[in-house]
């Protein structure tokens, strides 16, 4: 029905499509021994890794998430020991997240394997896509359906 209603319900089905990217992404991780980083905690990961020590507000501005959700995520990794939470060197008032050595080495081992192999999976699940944006939308969740981004890398990587 979420398809039927097209535009309408254009919101609940980037949504849908979100989730189930969201859910092969950490499959993708887990197989790439990675599973602490956790889909839903990488652009949070990515974030500080590339812009340094981030205060809450700016990690939102950042990645685009709710403030709370944001608060979650780094009490997640504060608590697999991946961030930590400083103060400020210049302003003691305000407080930084920033990345603990074993997230250093967390990000350094993404960056070099399970990233690579979802950016490979995704782009191999959108290539060629065409129409309109709900003509697209349902080319996607038909090609996530009948082969998710797990047996999209075996497929690619068997290929090569």
């Amino acid at each position: 029905i979420v398809r039927q209603l097209g535009y309408m319900t254009l919101g609940t089905r980037l949504k849908r499509i979100g989730e189930r990217l969201q859910a092969q992404t950490q499959t993708l991780i887990s197989e790439q021994d990675s599973p602490e980083a956790g889909s839903v905690n990488s652009p949070v990961l990515a974030a500080l890794w590339r812009n340094g020590p981030l205060s809450i507000g700016e990690l939102t501005e950042a990645i685009g998430q709710s403030q709370p959700g944001i608060t979650r995520m780094v009490g997640k990794l504060k608590a697999r020991g991946l961030a930590e939470i400083v103060a400020d060197p210049v302003d003691r008032r305000v407080s930084r997240v920033t990345l603990t050595s074993a997230g250093k080495d967390l990000v350094r081992r993404l960056e070099e394997g399970a990233w690579q192999t979802v950016e490979a999976a995704v782009t191999d699940a959108c290539e060629g896509l065409s129409g309109s944006l709900l003509e697209q939308l349902g080319q996607l969740e038909d090609r996530l359906a009948a082969r998710p981004l797990p047996r999209r890398l075996r497929v690619r990587v068997k290929a090569r």
